[in-house]
């Protein structure tokens, strides 16, 4: 088996890796039978020298590999005929702007593995970036928030050598009796949980967070049901919501009321009530300064995020009365991060984490065989067709 680590081709380019040059070497040592080949790049995080000193050959093409894998989408104009390929192919939801890419694939008789549907046989996802998504978003909440309040000026995560570094900034915080809601679970509420611990600030229950007052920033965890309840005020339960989220409203305004910062890194499922409207924010009860919104879901659920930021331009405002953008800097506009690529900040640090997830829980079944199907689970098409669990993309792809 021939194995090669694509060039991230996509425009704009993406530093990350699915492979260190450590990782890579680790492969080789662990299975002898397999061939790891790099495509040459100038936009990786880790030079081809890199990969050359641990032994890993460079090559400009990687049409005599069976295996590819990179990160992010592969232009169309790139793809190898009957090759497997692993990478996030943003079409499992029928994404439009990615329509093209599926029709092609499937006419190349391609082997479409995508790293979203990679799961354990419970169906907790083994692959992702939104670790580090999670941490550089409650990093840039906090950044935003001392810009906002002209208290302290933190330095932009993308301009840090790495995590490291990035932490130290932290030493600079100048916060007092903050109350910040966190969303989300999984990796996204993990990596943000991590930073608020870094930055010494505490987390507190539900009940604390609204009744007390505190000489000290603090933080509450909120799940989905805490912020969502039944319209006819019988019990909520998390089950029951997830089957029927119609049958719910928004929560979220009893947590707002007393919060100066929101980090949103929760899914949102189509038909759940959204956690804050237009007119929400509008309200006096609103006292939400900033808002990380790492699931940045456009015109949605959290409703200051009216735009996708960038990471050289992270931050805009939010005017509530002319539910507009606006200078943030403005006192009653909201600051809103909304990031959509925040993993790419530090590239180096979310390309190790991500790629021992990879070396350990996927590289095996590739190599060794997969007998509990996860990777046949999350083949999206093969030999020409779609596969019989993503069928439901057939009139997706119809479309004319």
């Amino acid at each position: 088996m021939k194995i090669g680590l694509l060039k991230e081709e996509k425009v704009p380019s993406d530093k990350r890796v699915v492979l260190t040059p450590s990782q890579c070497r680790k492969l080789l040592d662990r299975y002898p039978s397999v061939n790891l080949v790099v495509k040459k790049s100038d936009v990786r995080c880790f030079s081809d020298d890199m990969y050359l000193a641990e032994g890993v050959d460079i090559q400009d093409s990687l049409e005599d590999c069976d295996v590819l894998l990179g990160v992010k989408e592969v232009p169309l104009s790139c793809l190898l005929a009957n090759k497997t390929y692993l990478f996030f192919s943003h079409t499992i939801k029928g994404q439009e702007y990615n329509r093209a890419l599926l029709c092609k694939m499937i006419d190349l008789g391609i082997t479409m593995i995508d790293y979203e549907v990679l799961k354990t046989k419970e169906g907790k996802r083994l692959l992702g970036f939104g670790r580090f998504a999670g941490i550089v978003g409650a990093y840039n909440g906090l950044l935003a928030y001392g810009l906002k309040t002209r208290r302290y000026t933190l330095k932009p995560a993308n301009q840090c050598i790495d995590r490291f570094e990035m932490e130290e900034e932290l030493n600079k915080l100048s916060l007092e009796n903050e109350k910040i809601i966190v969303t989300g679970g999984g990796r996204v509420g993990i990596g943000i949980i991590e930073i608020l611990k870094k930055a010494n600030i505490r987390q507190v229950s539900k009940l604390e967070f609204m009744n007390n007052n505190f000489n000290e920033p603090v933080f509450v965890h909120l799940e989905s049901i805490d912020y969502n309840i039944r319209k006819d005020n019988n019990k909520s339960v998390k089950k029951d919501f997830y089957k029927n989220p119609h049958l719910y409203k928004s929560n979220f305004m009893s947590f707002a009321k007393y919060a100066d910062i929101f980090i949103a890194g929760h899914f949102y499922a189509k038909g759940s009530p959204f956690l804050f409207t237009r007119e929400d924010i509008k309200h006096k009860n609103f006292n939400i300064k900033v808002v990380a919104d790492i699931s940045c879901d456009i015109d949605g659920p959290v409703a200051s995020t009216i735009r996708s930021s960038t990471i050289n331009d992270p931050i805009y405002g939010y005017n509530p009365i002319s539910e507009m953008e606006d200078d943030f800097m403005k006192d009653n506009v909201i600051a809103v991060m909304a990031v959509d690529n925040l993993p790419c900040e530090l590239p180096n640090d979310a390309s190790f984490d991500f790629g021992d997830d990879l070396l350990e829980k996927i590289i095996p079944l590739i190599v060794t065989g997969d007998k509990d199907q996860v990777l046949e689970n999350a083949t999206i098409c093969k030999g020409g067709d779609l596969t019989v669990k993503f069928e439901y993309l057939r009139s997706f792809i119809n479309k004319n």
